[in-house]
């Protein structure tokens, strides 16, 4: 998973990544100039906890290329957020708490 190859699925609305036969999958709503996380699905048994942070962490990170603000509505990332707050605390609208 080091070497992340992120994919941004627009047709699924959905960011994606690969561990062999595993995925990781992030469901998202795009509306303006935002962007809602709302699922994440993985095998918590065969993706571990920092392999999630660098698939979330690059999930950010292309947002923030995207110059697109971040509600994160599913708990595991708002989990991440909260752990990562000043690194990426520029991406939450104003008015909104994690």
């Amino acid at each position: 998973m080091e070497n992340l190859s992120l994919i941004d699925n627009e047709f699924l609305r959905q960011f994606e990544a690969e561990k062999g036969k595993e995925k990781i999958i992030l469901e998202y709503v795009r509306q303006e100039r935002k962007i809602f996380l709302t699922k994440l699905k993985f095998n918590d048994e065969l993706i571990s906890d920092s392999e999630l942070n660098i698939f979330l962490g690059a999930v950010f990170n292309k947002i923030r290329e995207y110059r697109l603000r971040i509600v994160p509505t599913s708990p595991e990332v708002a989990k991440f957020f909260r752990k990562n707050k000043n690194t990426y605390k520029d991406l939450i609208p104003i008015g909104i708490s994690i």
